[in-house]
């Protein structure tokens, strides 16, 4: 900030691709493990402490979307470390970059007592349809310098003019969305799926206090006093017209449905979930979390299949489009 009080705002021209934060390090506790799981509504035994807890022969595993939560992205850190002060940040100009979509791509297991190094950059910044979106990728190591995962999360810092206004919706993704899937009605065990069977279905309803106690949850990072997440009068002021709970809660409700079939070893080794917002989630809402096998591949001795899922609310609005790849042998 300089001596006239005016910021150097990290807007959307000020952003470079390759911009990096500074790397953070948590250490991963089975309380931690319990806690996002608790925040996400997954009430799997996996990620609880029960009877049959060892926390030195059988530790606790994290949950595959948790990755956002033990490395998350921090953009606020890396305008500062670019010498600039993140939108969220801005005392004169202060606005939201909100979710537009995320894809995580896993490579190994995350366990309780793991200390995991984040890293984080802008890997890329563009223009589609007159709205600008920066891409960032945060990087996951564990203690042995093991890849765990990365991720590559999308920001919407300027909607195209005219778009949207505060009470409009989330932007629509990219390409076209299609109609509604249809399914052959059959849902089969893991690993005996074909393509067109179901998915076992979820339902989530979503309440203030559960959008509070995932907002609470960091592990690294300085939170923010307000967000879109948190403060309903700020969130007004914004795209969505309300207070709207966070994209990557979003995917960790597709990561809870993906595990009503595929065990957790399934995501690893070559596992993705892309997913991408379409209708904020608000509190109160209720969503149909439904999919499909929609391809099943075979490449180095490992079998793929493709799904594709869909979250849709009460209303009948589609809330997210998501596309996952689970490993199987």
């Amino acid at each position: 900030m300089t001596d006239n009080n005016l910021e150097r705002l990290w807007d959307y021209d000020a952003v470079e691709s390759g911009q990096t934060g500074t790397d953070t390090q948590v250490t991963l506790t089975a309380e931690n493990i319990v806690e996002y799981a608790a925040a996400s509504q997954n009430e799997e035994s996996l990620y609880q402490k029960t009877g049959g807890y060892d926390s030195f022969n059988n530790p606790l595993t994290a949950m595959p979307t948790m990755v956002i939560t033990y490395a998350p992205l921090l953009r606020e850190n890396i305008a500062e470390s670019s010498g600039f002060v993140a939108l969220e940040r801005s005392s004169i100009a202060r606005r939201q970059t909100p979710f537009a979509k995320c894809e995580i791509r896993w490579f190994a297991p995350v366990f309780e007592g793991d200390i995991i190094t984040g890293s984080r950059r802008v890997l890329e910044k563009y223009e589609r349809r007159g709205s600008r979106f920066v891409t960032f990728r945060v990087g996951a190591l564990n203690q042995e310098a093991i890849r765990v995962a990365e991720y590559d999360y999308t920001c919407i810092f300027d909607y195209a003019k005219g778009q949207r206004s505060p009470q409009g919706q989330s932007a629509q993704p990219s390409g076209q969305v299609e109609e509604e899937m249809k399914t052959n009605g059959r849902a089969s065990e893991y690993p005996d799926l074909v393509v067109g069977d179901s998915l076992t279905p979820l339902a989530i309803t979503e309440s203030t206090e559960v959008i509070l106690r995932k907002d609470a949850l960091r592990l690294a990072g300085v939170p923010s006093t307000s967000n879109i997440h948190t403060d309903e009068e700020f969130a007004r002021q914004n795209i969505f017209g309300g207070a709207v709970n966070a994209g990557p809660s979003t995917m960790s409700y597709v990561d809870q449905m993906l595990q009503r079939t595929f065990p957790p070893e399934a995501f690893y080794s070559g596992g993705k979930l892309l997913m991408r917002a379409i209708t904020p989630f608000k509190a109160g809402d209720v969503v149909n979390f439904t999919g499909e096998v929609t391809k099943i591949r075979e490449e180095e001795l490992k079998r793929f299949l493709d799904c594709r899922v869909k979250g849709i609310n009460q209303l009948g609005e589609l809330v997210c489009l998501a596309d996952a790849t689970l490993v199987a042998g």
